[in-house]
């Protein structure tokens, strides 16, 4: 998830052991031990660019890492703590902190590698939006409040809100497999994979994507409480290297890329639909139903053994975002399903 929820979720969960005088050094204890994970992110290189995507949500958010990433932070805090805490109490809190950030990374869409090292699958329940503020704000709320009330329950209430929110999550996308399941038998199609996923900071409208016969199909579903809505996207053919890049070599770097750029999208990619040189990620884009990638890497067919390029389109204009509300009100042209 974003990185203020996971500093705030390592906070509730290193507040459960905090005595009354604790509650708040336990906390930044734990905020800091929540955000230790992410620290994947500056493993980069101005060479590959895929080289972060490859490393975020990898080692440092697997389950076996926890105790190791844990005792790091222990031992960096250590050097500032060590005259008011004890090690074995610091590296308690900060194993607290720490051991949530792989699991909530996993709840969202994005892909996680949770049993790293003994598989580098990405694991994604895909059953929370990377950020969603009916999730984090009233975790953040109840962490203030036992925060200046220097008492703990409320961050047992915090950490209780969030696994009802998630359980409401998984009940929602459980409901949205039902949804596109009923939309591709009613197509006649079967779907060799599907995902489906919930759209931006909201657990009402989704994203769904499947893929039949070498084809990407894109369609949004609005899973409401009396009746749901289907937002009919868009389709595009599945990536073929052969047939949209015949120009690189086989043995090039860019494809290479390619094929790593694919297992990180978790093979739902496919040509841009307005630009011939660039892979999209299919799975995310600003609208639920549209095939425009939100990132992708570009191709340069002249320099096969230069490092594609990754870039992002993020143009989200007054008209996609009226379209979106539009959906997200349900007051958007679709077909509705009692």
């Amino acid at each position: 998830m974003d990185i203020i929820t996971q500093g705030l979720l390592g906070g509730a969960m290193a507040q459960t052991v905090a005595q009354a005088p604790e509650v708040r050094r336990n906390m930044l204890i734990g905020v800091f031990a929540g955000l230790a994970a992410d620290a994947d992110v500056f493993i980069s290189s101005t060479q590959d660019p895929l080289l972060t995507l490859e490393y975020h949500r990898q080692f440092t958010h697997s389950l076996l890492f926890i105790p190791f990433g844990a005792l790091i932070v222990a031992g960096i805090l250590w050097l500032f703590l060590r005259n008011k805490m004890p090690f074995p109490r610091i590296y308690l809190v900060c194993l607290l902190g720490y051991s949530l950030s792989g699991f909530i990374d996993a709840c969202t869409s994005y892909g996680t590698q949770l049993l790293w090292p003994l598989s580098d699958k990405r694991i994604a329940f895909n059953i929370i939006s990377i950020v969603d503020p009916l999730f984090t704000g009233p975790l953040l709320l109840l962490l203030l409040v036992a925060l200046f009330k220097q008492q703990r329950q409320f961050a047992f209430i915090a950490l209780a809100w969030c696994g009802c929110y998630l359980l409401f999550g998984a009940m929602q996308h459980e409901r949205a497999v039902q949804l596109a399941t009923q939309l591709i038998t009613s197509r006649g199609q079967s779907a060799q994979t599907l995902v489906v996923k919930p759209t931006f900071g909201n657990l009402l409208v989704w994203r769904s994507l499947y893929i039949n016969d070498e084809q990407v199909h894109i369609d949004g579903l609005r899973v409401g409480f009396g009746s749901s809505q289907i937002y009919v996207g868009d389709k595009l053919a599945r990536l073929n290297i052969q047939r949209d890049f015949a120009g690189l070599p086989k043995d090039s770097i860019q494809i290479n890329d390619i094929e790593r750029f694919s297992q990180f999208s978790n093979d739902f990619v496919a040509v841009h639909p307005d630009k011939a040189n660039v892979v999209g990620d299919m799975r995310y884009s600003l609208l639920p139903n549209s095939s425009i990638p939100l990132w992708g890497i570009e191709l340069n067919e002249q320099q096969p053994h230069q490092h594609a390029r990754f870039i992002t389109f993020r143009n989200l204009d007054s008209q996609v975002r009226q379209q979106f509300l539009a959906m997200l009100t349900g007051n958007y042209p679709g077909t509705t399903i009692e």
